[in-house]
């Protein structure tokens, strides 16, 4: 049982990406919920529940040691007294790789326990890349 307390969501959230980044299991698991009924789905993975698999993953994740860093941008967030659901562009880099990832859409949502905001939800999938924009029409020909 974690005695961490995250007084807000967005607490909760940045100690989230801080465990990330430093590859630490025991700060990541003191983000989630410590009931069963949590979910979790990286980029192109199976979806995870519960706390065994959940934990498993990243154990598995974190086992290489930690070599990326983390921005978040464009965070949308959806917050009520019980639950926040977040929105947010995850732009990733790992040391030594020569050019940057493709950023990662991520959906995190948080719940309001007794014992401060927990993630109970964190799904990522890979963001398609934005659509050229579209050419200006040609102006109509005249003939005269």
């Amino acid at each position: 049982m974690s005695t961490k307390i995250f007084p807000t969501a967005q607490d909760a959230e940045n100690a989230f990406y801080e465990a990330l980044e430093r590859g630490d299991l025991e700060a990541m698991m003191a983000v989630w919920s410590e009931d069963e009924e949590i979910v979790c789905v990286h980029p192109s993975g199976q979806r995870l529940a519960g706390q065994q698999q959940v934990r498993e993953a990243w154990r598995q994740m974190f086992a290489g040691g930690s070599n990326l860093r983390v921005q978040v941008a464009q965070q949308l967030v959806v917050g009520g007294v019980m639950l926040a659901v977040h929105s947010v562009h995850e732009n990733i880099t790992i040391a030594g790789e020569p050019r940057a990832r493709p950023p990662m859409l991520a959906t995190n949502v948080y719940v309001r326990t007794a014992a401060g905001w927990r993630m109970i939800v964190h799904h990522a999938s890979p963001a398609q890349e934005a659509a050229a924009p579209a050419a200006a029409p040609a102006p109509p020909k005249t003939l005269h």
